[in-house]
Protein backbone atom coordinates (compact mmCIF):
# COMPACT_ATOMS: atom_id res chain seq x y z
CA UNK A 1 0.00 0.00 0.00
CA UNK A 2 1.18 3.61 -0.81
CA UNK A 3 1.68 5.83 2.34
CA UNK A 4 0.17 9.70 1.89
CA UNK A 5 2.50 12.03 1.02
CA UNK A 6 1.48 14.76 3.05
CA UNK A 7 -0.36 13.13 6.07
CA UNK A 8 1.53 9.69 6.23
CA UNK A 9 -2.02 7.52 5.97
CA UNK A 10 -1.89 4.51 4.18
CA UNK A 11 -4.05 4.88 0.97
CA UNK A 12 -5.90 1.57 0.53
CA UNK A 13 -8.28 2.54 -2.44
CA UNK A 14 -9.22 5.28 -4.85
CA UNK A 15 -13.01 6.55 -4.09
CA UNK A 16 -13.59 8.68 -6.83
CA UNK A 17 -11.85 9.14 -10.27
CA UNK A 18 -9.36 12.12 -9.43
CA UNK A 19 -10.12 14.26 -12.68
CA UNK A 20 -13.80 14.64 -11.50
CA UNK A 21 -15.56 18.01 -11.75
CA UNK A 22 -15.89 20.10 -8.82
CA UNK A 23 -18.54 22.65 -8.02
CA UNK A 24 -18.14 25.37 -5.36
CA UNK A 25 -21.74 26.37 -4.62
CA UNK A 26 -22.19 29.79 -2.26
CA UNK A 27 -25.24 31.59 -1.41
CA UNK A 28 -25.34 35.14 -2.54
CA UNK A 29 -27.26 38.36 -1.38
CA UNK A 30 -25.32 40.29 -3.91
CA UNK A 31 -25.84 37.94 -7.25
CA UNK A 32 -25.41 40.34 -9.63
CA UNK A 33 -22.43 42.37 -7.98
CA UNK A 34 -20.50 39.23 -6.96
CA UNK A 35 -20.92 38.02 -10.59
CA UNK A 36 -19.41 41.18 -11.50
CA UNK A 37 -16.88 40.79 -9.27
CA UNK A 38 -15.35 37.46 -10.48
CA UNK A 39 -16.26 38.09 -14.53
CA UNK A 40 -15.12 41.88 -14.35
CA UNK A 41 -12.37 41.26 -12.12
CA UNK A 42 -10.67 37.81 -11.94
CA UNK A 43 -11.67 37.11 -15.84
CA UNK A 44 -14.27 33.94 -15.39
CA UNK A 45 -16.63 33.12 -18.02
CA UNK A 46 -20.11 33.11 -16.88
CA UNK A 47 -21.19 28.86 -18.20
CA UNK A 48 -24.29 28.78 -16.84
CA UNK A 49 -27.53 30.98 -15.84
CA UNK A 50 -30.90 30.20 -14.80
CA UNK A 51 -34.04 33.01 -13.55
CA UNK A 52 -36.16 30.79 -10.98
CA UNK A 53 -39.21 30.03 -12.40
CA UNK A 54 -41.20 29.00 -9.37
CA UNK A 55 -41.14 29.87 -5.69
CA UNK A 56 -38.79 26.56 -4.76
CA UNK A 57 -36.19 27.63 -7.47
CA UNK A 58 -33.07 30.13 -7.08
CA UNK A 59 -31.22 32.31 -9.18
CA UNK A 60 -27.88 31.15 -10.13
CA UNK A 61 -25.19 31.24 -12.34
CA UNK A 62 -21.97 29.43 -12.41
CA UNK A 63 -18.53 30.68 -13.56
CA UNK A 64 -15.62 29.32 -14.13
CA UNK A 65 -13.45 29.05 -17.44
CA UNK A 66 -14.43 26.54 -20.12
CA UNK A 67 -11.18 24.40 -19.78
CA UNK A 68 -11.37 24.56 -15.98
CA UNK A 69 -12.68 20.80 -14.11
CA UNK A 70 -14.18 23.22 -11.28
CA UNK A 71 -16.90 26.47 -11.67
CA UNK A 72 -17.89 28.88 -8.90
CA UNK A 73 -21.88 28.18 -8.50
CA UNK A 74 -23.75 31.71 -7.07
CA UNK A 75 -27.42 31.05 -5.96
CA UNK A 76 -29.16 34.11 -4.96
CA UNK A 77 -32.51 35.60 -5.45
CA UNK A 78 -35.41 36.22 -3.88
CA UNK A 79 -36.61 32.70 -2.80
CA UNK A 80 -33.09 32.29 -0.89
CA UNK A 81 -33.19 29.99 2.32
CA UNK A 82 -29.48 30.18 3.15
CA UNK A 83 -27.88 33.37 3.51
CA UNK A 84 -23.88 33.89 2.92
CA UNK A 85 -22.42 33.29 6.40
CA UNK A 86 -18.81 33.94 5.70
CA UNK A 87 -16.10 33.14 7.70
CA UNK A 88 -12.18 34.25 7.93
CA UNK A 89 -11.01 30.72 6.79
CA UNK A 90 -14.21 30.81 4.21
CA UNK A 91 -10.92 30.82 1.41
CA UNK A 92 -11.06 30.40 -2.64
CA UNK A 93 -7.07 30.57 -2.81
CA UNK A 94 -5.81 30.46 -6.53
CA UNK A 95 -2.10 29.32 -6.56
CA UNK A 96 -1.09 31.29 -9.73
CA UNK A 97 2.79 30.32 -9.13
CA UNK A 98 4.10 34.12 -10.45
CA UNK A 99 3.34 37.52 -8.43
CA UNK A 100 0.26 38.74 -8.10
CA UNK A 101 -0.80 41.43 -10.88
CA UNK A 102 -1.50 44.61 -9.87
CA UNK A 103 -3.87 44.85 -12.71
CA UNK A 104 -5.93 42.27 -11.28
CA UNK A 105 -5.94 43.53 -8.09
CA UNK A 106 -7.08 47.37 -9.30
CA UNK A 107 -9.70 45.37 -11.69
CA UNK A 108 -10.99 43.19 -8.70
CA UNK A 109 -11.40 46.74 -6.53
CA UNK A 110 -12.89 47.98 -9.56
CA UNK A 111 -15.22 45.39 -10.00
CA UNK A 112 -16.56 45.78 -6.02
CA UNK A 113 -13.98 43.86 -4.27
CA UNK A 114 -12.20 45.37 -1.09
CA UNK A 115 -8.50 44.28 -0.58
CA UNK A 116 -7.70 43.14 2.89
CA UNK A 117 -5.18 41.57 5.61
CA UNK A 118 -6.23 37.99 5.55
CA UNK A 119 -2.85 36.20 7.98
CA UNK A 120 0.84 36.35 8.11
CA UNK A 121 1.27 33.09 5.58
CA UNK A 122 -1.49 34.47 3.24
CA UNK A 123 -0.11 38.10 3.46
CA UNK A 124 3.57 36.81 2.71
CA UNK A 125 2.54 34.57 -0.29
CA UNK A 126 -0.49 36.53 -1.83
CA UNK A 127 -3.50 39.00 -2.08
CA UNK A 128 -6.71 38.71 -0.30
CA UNK A 129 -9.48 40.33 -1.92
CA UNK A 130 -12.82 40.32 -0.30
CA UNK A 131 -16.31 39.51 -2.39
CA UNK A 132 -19.58 41.55 -2.62
CA UNK A 133 -20.74 38.59 -0.23
CA UNK A 134 -18.00 38.60 2.00
CA UNK A 135 -16.22 35.76 0.96
CA UNK A 136 -12.41 36.04 0.39
CA UNK A 137 -10.50 35.04 -2.74
CA UNK A 138 -6.58 34.58 -2.02
CA UNK A 139 -4.29 34.96 -5.13
CA UNK A 140 -1.61 32.97 -3.82
CA UNK A 141 2.09 33.70 -6.02
CA UNK A 142 2.83 29.94 -4.83
CA UNK A 143 2.26 26.79 -6.74
CA UNK A 144 0.45 23.99 -6.14
CA UNK A 145 0.33 20.51 -7.02
CA UNK A 146 -1.45 17.57 -5.05
CA UNK A 147 1.56 15.22 -6.44
CA UNK A 148 4.03 16.77 -4.25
Amino acid sequence: MDRGRRTGRKVRFQLINPTAAIRLARPSRHLADTERFYVQGLGLHVLYRVTAASPDEHDLVMLGWPEATWHLELVGGSNLDAFPSPTAEDLLVLYLATPVDEAMINRLEAAGGRQITQSAYWDRWGVTVQDPDGYRLVLSSRAWSNAT
